[in-house]
């Protein structure tokens, strides 16, 4: 199974793990979604906090 991977650095996509890990988000199960990366974790990012405000009251 290919993994793809998505630099936010350079805003390509790769497959497999060519870039550094500073540099990469990932391992994506298709190009398609690697390439909705800034998008999926802006989303997750979205969830998190939300769930973390809703914790602590």
């Amino acid at each position: 199974m290919t993994a793809w991977w998505y630099n936010h650095k350079t805003g390509e996509v790769e497959e497999g793990p060519k870039s550094l890990g500073s540099d990469r988000d990932g391992p994506f199960a298709s190009y398609e979604e690697a390439a909705r990366a800034p998008e999926i974790i802006a989303e997750r990012s979205r969830k998190w906090a939300a769930e973390e405000a809703g914790g602590e009251r």
